[in-house]
């Protein structure tokens, strides 16, 4: 089976001159099939703020109303997509960029309303794989906006690890896939306050145990769990780590 490495960056490194440079070198550099999922928060939160548009978040999720809804659609399909897809271009990778809507690519369905409210967010109900490996197949890179659709016309602003977790697990149908969620630690670590203590290899048990242990904890697990869900689906292995080390192959590797 063919490899094929998906990679998820936050909003964080994309939105910098600087390391959108560096992101963009190192993505070029890798060899083989890829995909890049990328988010765009922060430029999402300064339009708005520009636009006189409160952003309101709820245990760090975006509430998405319908002006917002606007903003996101314009920075995360528009501006921080585009700005990556020309990038990519002037270092020869032919980069597609898309959103969940193009080629119906992922249908939500949108949050149903519990304790809170969360307007126009979808979760992922089906991924068109065979367009996508068909894509990727011809040499094209595709580059992925957080935003799906619910095939009733509305578009949907969709939590961009969930958007790599989907594409990753929808692909390993037709090839062998790495999943890498790059952040600003180097990888899972055994000392939150020793950034060079880097996990490098977890399984299920030693998850577990780094659990119990209250080495891994709060954002860092449901991390993890998503990677497990990944991995029960079909992707081969998953890797955290820093965007400046996706072409070194450090980090924490999940298996």
């Amino acid at each position: 089976m063919e490899k094929l490495i998906l990679i998820k960056v936050g909003g964080r490194i994309v939105e910098e001159e600087e390391t959108l440079r560096q992101l963009l070198n190192d993505f070029a550099a890798i060899e083989g099939y890829k995909v890049l999922v990328h988010g765009g928060g922060r430029s999402a939160t300064k339009l708005a703020a520009r636009l006189g548009i409160e952003s309101k978040m709820v245990n760090g999720r975006r509430i998405t109303d319908a002006e917002t809804l606007k903003i996101v659609t314009m920075v995360y399909g528009g501006l921080v997509n585009k700005h990556i897809v020309a990038g990519l271009q002037a270092l020869g990778v032919n980069a597609l960029g898309l959103t969940g809507a193009d080629m119906n690519l992922m249908r939500s369905d949108k949050r149903p309303v519990k304790e809170v409210d969360y307007g126009f967010v979808g979760d992922v109900r089906e991924v068109n794989a065979d367009l996508l490996a068909a894509l990727i197949h011809q040499g094209i890179v595709p580059v992925l906006a957080p935003l799906t659709h619910d095939k009733q016309g509305n578009l949907l602003n969709t939590n961009a690890d969930t958007i790599a977790g989907e594409a990753a697990k929808a692909l390993a149908r037709y090839f062998e896939v790495t999943l890498m969620f790059c952040f600003e630690k180097k990888g899972v670590l055994l000392d939150a306050n020793d950034d060079e203590s880097v996990i490098p290899e977890i399984d299920r048990e030693a998850f577990d145990k780094y659990v119990e242990q209250g080495v891994i904890q709060g954002g860092m697990i449901p991390k993890l769990e998503n990677a497990y869900q990944a991995i029960d689906a079909g992707v081969k292995q998953v890797v955290i780590t820093q965007a400046s080390e996706i072409h070194q192959g450090k980090g924490t590797i999940v298996f």
